[in-house]
C-alpha cells in the first residue's frame, strides 16, 4: 500500500487505498482529514507542536517559535540554512523532515501498521521559470520523505491527482479543467476522465494540458495585509523629510515564511532606527510592539480569518488587530476584497485560459474547483465568468488531492505487482 501525501503550503492531508480497494482518509487531527502545515517549537517545555496545536500554542502566547508555509522555501538556498530552535541550530530541511515524520507517525497510528511507500503531490511549478530550482525543490521534498522513514517515494502533479479523485464521481466520459488553488500555487490541468479509466496505468493520452502559476492563498493574505493592516504600522507613511518609511519590514510581516526574519537582533535594530522616519510616532510604537512581542503571525492570521469570513458571508468583516491595542480593527468589505485581489485573480484566470487553449478541446464539460483557496468567492466568480458554458463543481477542498494521490498510488502498486508476477513467470 502507498500513502497519498498532499504536503501543502497551508494545509496537509494524507489518504490511502486499502487492500480491498477502499479509500481511507487519515484523520490527522480529531475530526479533520487535514492539518495546518505548521510546527511550533516551545521554549518553555522544549516540545514540538504540529498542526492546529502549533497554531494554538503560538496564539496563546507560549514562548517559542512558529514555522509555517515551509513548502514555500523548497528550491531555495534557505533550505540548507540553519536557524535556532529550542536552543539548537536546525536546518529548514530538518524541519521539513520533522513534519513528514509526524505525518507518517499519525498515519501509522491510525492504520495500526507501518507504511513505507508514499505518492507525493507536487505543484506544476514549485518555482516559476527556473527549471533547475524546480527540480531541486522536488528532489529536496523526496529526500525529506526518505529521511522521515519512507523507503519508496513517487510523485504526481497535484491537479492531476485531483482529477483522479473527481473521476470517481463521474458516470460518463468528461473533459474537465481541474482548478487547484492552494496556499502557494494555482495549478490547472485539462484531462479526460471516465468510469472505465480508473485502472489505466498510462494516462498520458488523457492528459491534454497542464499549467501553473506561483500564486495562492498566502499571496492573497499578503496583499490584503499590506493594504489594510500594515498602514497602521507605517506602510506608506511619510516622515518629516517627506520620505516614505522603508517597506521591507512590512513585506516580511505580511509573508508567512518570512515573518520570523523580522525578529532577529539586526532586524529589530533596523526597525528601531526608523523612528526618525515617522511623523506619527504612534505608528512606529505599534510596529515595535508587534516586533518585540513577536505578533506577526497572529496579525496575519487575523487577516486570513477576515478574508475567509468575508468571502463566505458576502458581508463586511473586520480584521481584528486588538492584540496591538484595544479596539484596533480594520473593516474589510466584499468589494474591498475583490479590489485588492483583482490583479492576482486576473493572473490566475489567464493561466487557466492558457491551459484550456493548450489542450485544444472544442468543449469543456466541467470546471472542478479544489484546494483550500478555491472557496474564495471572487475566485469562483472569476472562473464562472471565464468559462460560462462549463458546469462548476467543487470537491473536498483539503482532501481531494490526497485522495487522488492515494488512487494513483494504488494503480502504481497494482502495476508493480503485475510486473513482478510477469517476471517470476
Amino acid at each position: 500500500m502507498m500513502l497519498g501525501i498532499d504536503f501543502g503550503t497551508s494545509n496537509s492531508a494524507v489518504a490511502l487505498v486499502d487492500g480491498e480497494g477502499r479509500l481511507r482518509s487519515i484523520p490527522l487531527e480529531p475530526g479533520s482529514p487535514s492539518m495546518p502545515t505548521a510546527l511550533f517549537f516551545s521554549n518553555e517545555s522544549g516540545q514540538v507542536f504540529y498542526g492546529s496545536a502549533a497554531m494554538q500554542a503560538y496564539l496563546s502566547g507560549t514562548d517559542g517559535r512558529l514555522m509555517r508555509s515551509i513548502k514555500s522555501l523548497l528550491g531555495s538556498s534557505l533550505m540548507d540554512e540553519q536557524t535556532l530552535v529550542n536552543g539548537k541550530l536546525t536546518s529548514l530541511f530538518e524541519i521539513v523532515v520533522l513534519f513528514f515524520k509526524e505525518l507518517k507517525r499519525r498515519s501509522e497510528q491510525h492504520l495500526g501498521h507501518a507504511v513505507s511507500r508514499a505518492m507525493l503531490g507536487r505543484p506544476v511549478h514549485f518555482v516559476d521559470d527556473d527549471l533547475a530550482r524546480d527540480a531541486l525543490a522536488q528532489a529536496t521534498l523526496g529526500k525529506a520523505a526518505l529521511a522521515a522513514g519512507f523507503d519508496e517515494v513517487q510523485f504526481q502533479l497535484e491537479p492531476i491527482a485531483a482529477a483522479f479523485d473527481f473521476e470517481r464521481r463521474v458516470t460518463a466520459e468528461t473533459t474537465v479543467l481541474v482548478v487547484d488553488i492552494g496556499g502557494g500555487t494555482s495549478d490547472f490541468t485539462v484531462v479526460r476522465v471516465g468510469p472505465d479509466r480508473h485502472a489505466d496505468v498510462d494516462r498520458s493520452r488523457d492528459l491534454l494540458a497542464t499549467t501553473g502559476v506561483h500564486l495562492g492563498g498566502t499571496d492573497f493574505d499578503r496583499a490584503l495585509h499590506l493594504r489594510h493592516a500594515m498602514p497602521l504600522l507605517g506602510l506608506g507613511h511619510h516622515g518629516p523629510s517627506g520620505r516614505e518609511v522603508p517597506s521591507s519590514v512590512f513585506f516580511n510581516l505580511s509573508t508567512w515564511h518570512l515573518i520570523q526574519q523580522s525578529y532577529g537582533r539586526r532586524a529589530i535594530a533596523h526597525s528601531e532606527s526608523l523612528r526618525s522616519d515617522y511623523s506619527d510616532r504612534m505608528l512606529h510604537t505599534r510596529l515595535m510592539h508587534v516586533l518585540e512581542l513577536h505578533m506577526g503571525h497572529q496579525l496575519l492570521a487575523a487577516t486570513e480569518t477576515a478574508k475567509i469570513a468575508c468571502s463566505i458571508s458576502g458581508q463586511g468583516e473586520r480584521i481584528d488587530l486588538s492584540g496591538i491595542e484595544a479596539g484596533l480593527c480594520v473593516p474589510l468589505s466584499p468589494e474591498g476584497l475583490h479590489e485588492v485581489l483583482q490583479g492576482q485573480l486576473d493572473a490566475i484566470v489567464a493561466c487557466a485560459r492558457e491551459c484550456v487553449a493548450a489542450s485544444g478541446v472544442g468543449r469543456l464539460d466541467t470546471v472542478y474547483l479544489t484546494g483550500g483557496s478555491s472557496a474564495l468567492a471572487p475566485l469562483q466568480a472569476a472562473m464562472q465568468a471565464a468559462f460560462p458554458d462549463a458546469t462548476m463543481a467543487s470537491g473536498d477542498r483539503f482532501g481531494s488531492v490526497a485522495a487522488g494521490l492515494a488512487y494513483g498510488g494504488a494503480v502504481a502498486s497494482a502495476a508493480q505487482r503485475a510486473g513482478r508476477q510477469t517476471a517470476d513467470a
